[in-house]
This record gives C-alpha cells, structure tokens and sequence, in this order.
C-alpha cells in the first residue's frame, strides 16, 4: 500500500467517524431539547389546573358559606330594579366593608342589614357596582357578636342573574381577606404532587405563592426563584382576568429529571460512539501495523536474499573454480574451495536455523530442556564462539566474575546462543575495535551478567523496539550491518522461558550494555 493511499484511507475514516460522532451528538442534543419541551408543557398544564382547582374549591366555600342568606330576602311587588347588597364590620381594624351592585331589571325593595330595619328602593336603567370602606369609632357589642352570617345581609333569591351576581359578589368581597385564609401550603402541595404525577412528573419541587414581587408566608421551606427551573401561574383571578397573586414552582432538578428519562437512549448512544471510537481506532492501529509489517517482510526478505546471495555466489565460483582443469589436479586448491564451499553452507544453514527458531518459538514447538549448569563456564562457552572474530579486528573481551554463586537452572544449547547473540551484536556494532567487558555479580536469589561495549549506541526510542521481531534501526550506516532483526527477539525469548529478564541501558554514540538477570538455584 502507498503513502498517499495510506493518508488517504485514515483521513476518509477520520471524516466518516467525525460524521458519525456529530450526527449522534445532534441526536442526544434535539432529544434533549424536545423531553425539555414536552417538561415544560406539562408543567404548564398542570399549573393551570392547580390555579383552576384552587379558585373552584374557594367558590363552592364560599357559596356554602353565604348561600342561606339567599333564602330569606323580601320581594318588592314592584318591579324595577335588583340590588345585591353586602355589608360587614371588621371589629379588629374598625372598618365597615360594603359592597352593592345593582341590575335594571325590576324594583325592589331590601332589607339592609339586621341592625337596619329600613328597606332602600332603587330606580335605575343601569348596572353598576359600589364598594365602600369607612373606619368606625364604635362597634356595639351586639353587633361584634353576631355570628358572620348574621352579619351579612340577607339577598334576594334572583332567578336569572343569581349565579353571576353571586360570583360578582364574591369576587369583591373575598381579595379583601388575607392569602393565607384564602389558600394553604397543603392545599398547594397535594394539588401539584396530583397534577405533576398524573403527567409522570415525579420529581423535588418547591413553591411559593407571590404579591406582586413581594413572597407570601404561602410557600414551601427551600423554594428558589431560577430563571431556568422555575414556572409561574396566575392565581385568584378577578373578573377582569386580573389577579394579585402569582403561583411559581421550581425543580432544583428538572435537568437531571430530563436526563434520567432518556438515559437509556444516551447510554446506548453513548455506547455506540465509544464502539465506534474503538472500532476506527483498531482499523488505524491494524492499517499501521500492517503497513509496518509489510516495511518489516520487505525488509527481512532484502536481508535474507543478500544473505543468501552472497554464500550462493561463492560456492558457485568455487564449484566454477574446481571444474577448472587446471586446478582440479591441484588438491590442495580444490580441498581449499571444499572447505569455503562447507563454510558457506554452514552459514546458510545458521541463517535458516535462525529463522526456524523464531518460527518454532512463536507456536512453542521449541524444546527447551534445562539442567543445572555453570553460567560463568557458558559464558566462556560464548566468548570462544567469537574470539576469533575479536582478534581479527584488534579488539578483546574481558572477564568480570565477581558473582560467588553462578548455578542455574538452563538449556545449555538455547541459553548459549543467548549469549553468543549479545557478543555478535556487541561486536557488530562497535565501528572500530571490538572492546566488550563481561561482569557478573549476585543479588539475594539472582545472578546479573552486564554485557559492556564501546560501540555506537542508540537512543531511547531504539532501546524501546530493539527487543521486537525483525526490528531493524534504520539511519546512517546502521543497515549496513547484516541481519534480520531476528536474534535479539530470540535472546529476550529464552531469557523469558528461563524466567529470567533481559534489557539495556545505552547512549547514542558511547556504546550499551545488556543486563540478563536470571534466578538461582
């Protein structure tokens, strides 16, 4: 796959996830906004039936309280015009309230008050009601006395316009008394926990009842006025659709209440997002390692085929060499080119050898036998493998056995070639002469073998990867060097099935040291 397919590929799936998380993000958004609606609808609804109940629950008492004095009003045998008259003393402020409303319709005449025995007549062709507040300097004790439907005057029963009077005369008669006669907390409280539930509203709210700007004692304890949580209704209306009070209803948690009945919904979205996210997420993660491990196969294929090519083309020259008359009679040319023949065949054959024991690990079809062995004499096993390549480049490896105890339990064969794979990696990255120094030392149940050399080094970001499959540094010179990327990956392997660990500690361009800490017996 190209570069430019590549970028292409993960910016058309980052502009279809970010499609997708946008469209999911307006979803919860309109679903949240229309639950919100729908909150304040009912809220509303629920409002007006409360201010309704209310002012109907007042009417019936109040028409149980002042409907006998409907039955006991004299009839004029004139007709002309009908007159409500209402009249009462409040003995504690000492004001007389009096309320009067007249319709053209006949004359009559009626009795004013139980104190007054005079009747009045009118004679009018208009309707036109009249309230009248006057302070007193003296009320009889007779007349503070009287039960409150003694006081109130007796009305003439009227056939047509009773209903509509009557409301008329409540209506001005009853503002006069103060809310807290006319409406209760309970009253408020029961009526808006029926209204609410009945439109599966159920959550905290608070109240209070208002004059104007002005809160009344009418409330609930912990009411809040919030622009955003709080709703209001008119309550007491007059006959002119006007009214002195306010009803207003908070819910200090109206947007969890709105979140929590579509919580379903959001988790489910939410989940589809978040599988979204990590479905794109592994496609990029999966699209890079695939693209690594095709550089990686590449790579390792380059590699392997220079490798191969350079053995192949010496054993054909030999094999060219030998067929040559003039050398096929020299025996010692021809056991010469056998014996580079044999050389070359058995680095191929290691090179294949490396390739299976990494192909064998990776399904554990590899047979790791341990036995008790000496490592300081495995490591010397090592160095014998490889001094010879010291020597020719002018370098040295030197011993630092200052651990007591050096018994552990290993494969002989794997755990040398562990060892044998550090050297080789020691000396092929040193630039000039080969120095390596081998230390070992104890701790309470380990021993620790410190591999030093003076080499090139390499960075943190190397140090991170050097230990994976076919992980080769690229850069510089480095890729000179022959390889696979397959022997470190092999030392950290059967360090691991000798439970032990593996790691290093390195600086660009002053060398590196690998650290192999494996248990004692």
């Amino acid at each position: 796959m190209s570069k430019r397919i590549f970028t292409l590929l993960i910016v058309l799936m980052g502009f279809a996830l970010i499609g997708i998380i946008a469209i999911q993000i307006f979803w919860i958004k309109t679903i949240t906004e229309i639950r919100e609606e729908q909150f304040s609808n009912n809220v509303i609804n629920a409002l007006a039936n409360v201010s309704e109940n209310i002012q109907e629950r007042e009417f019936q008492d109040n028409v149980a309280k002042y409907s006998p004095m409907l039955d006991s009003l004299k009839f004029s045998k004139e007709r002309g015009i009908k007159d409500f008259f209402y009249k009462q003393i409040d003995t504690a402020n000492n004001e007389v309230f009096t309320f009067r409303q007249r319709i053209l319709e006949d004359s009559y005449k009626t009795q004013i008050s139980p104190l007054i025995t005079d009747t009045l007549s009118f004679k009018t062709l208009l309707s036109k009601d009249e309230t009248n507040i006057d302070k007193v300097e003296f009320v009889s004790k007779d007349f503070a006395e009287l039960t409150p439907k003694e006081r109130v005057v007796k009305i003439e029963r009227l056939d047509k316009y009773d209903k509509l009077q009557f409301e008329n005369f409540l209506k001005n008669i009853v503002p006069r008394q103060p809310i807290t006669q006319r409406v209760s907390v309970k009253e408020i409280q029961m009526n808006l926990d029926n209204e609410l539930r009945a439109r599966n509203i159920k959550t905290d709210f608070e109240f209070a009842v208002f004059n104007e700007d002005l809160q009344t004692k009418v409330k609930s304890e912990n009411f809040k006025k919030s622009t955003e949580s709080t709703y209001q209704v008119p309550l007491f209306v007059n006959k002119d659709g006007n009214s002195d009070y306010q009803l207003y209803i908070n819910f200090p948690n109206k947007k969890r209440f709105i979140v929590s009945a579509i919580a379903k919904k959001l988790a489910l979205s939410a989940v589809f997002i978040l599988i979204i996210m990590f479905v794109f997420a592994s496609a990029i993660y999966q699209l890079v390692k695939q693209k690594k491990i095709s550089a990686i196969k590449t790579d390792f294929i380059n590699n392997m085929t220079h490798e191969f090519k350079t053995p192949i083309a010496t054993i054909n020259l030999a094999i060219d060499s030998i067929k040559n008359p003039k050398i096929i009679s020299n025996k010692e040319k021809v056991i010469r080119y056998v014996e580079m023949i044999r050389e070359e065949n058995k680095r191929m054959h290691a090179q294949v050898e490396n390739v299976l024991r990494i192909s064998k690990l990776e399904k554990n079809q590899l047979d790791v036998t341990k036995k008790v062995v000496d490592l300081h004499e495995m490591i010397d096993g090592a160095i014998s493998h490889v001094d010879l390549l010291v020597s020719n480049r002018d370098g040295y490896i030197k011993r630092h056995y200052e651990a007591t105890s050096s018994k552990v339990l290993a494969n002989k064969f794997h755990f040398t070639n562990v060892l044998v794979n550090i050297l080789d990696n020691a000396i092929k990255y040193s630039e000039g002469a080969p120095k390596i120094d081998i230390y070992t030392e104890n701790t309470a149940n380990t021993i620790i073998v410190k591999f030093k050399d003076q080499g090139i080094g390499m960075n943190k970001a190397v140090q991170k990867k050097i230990f994976d499959k076919f992980y080769r540094e690229q850069g510089g010179n480095i890729h000179n060097v022959k390889g696979h990327g397959l022997g470190l990956a092999y030392v950290k392997r059967i360090t691991e099935m000798h439970h032990g660990t593996v790691y290093v500690e390195s600086e660009k361009n002053k060398g590196s040291t690998f650290i192999i800490k494996l248990p004692l017996i």
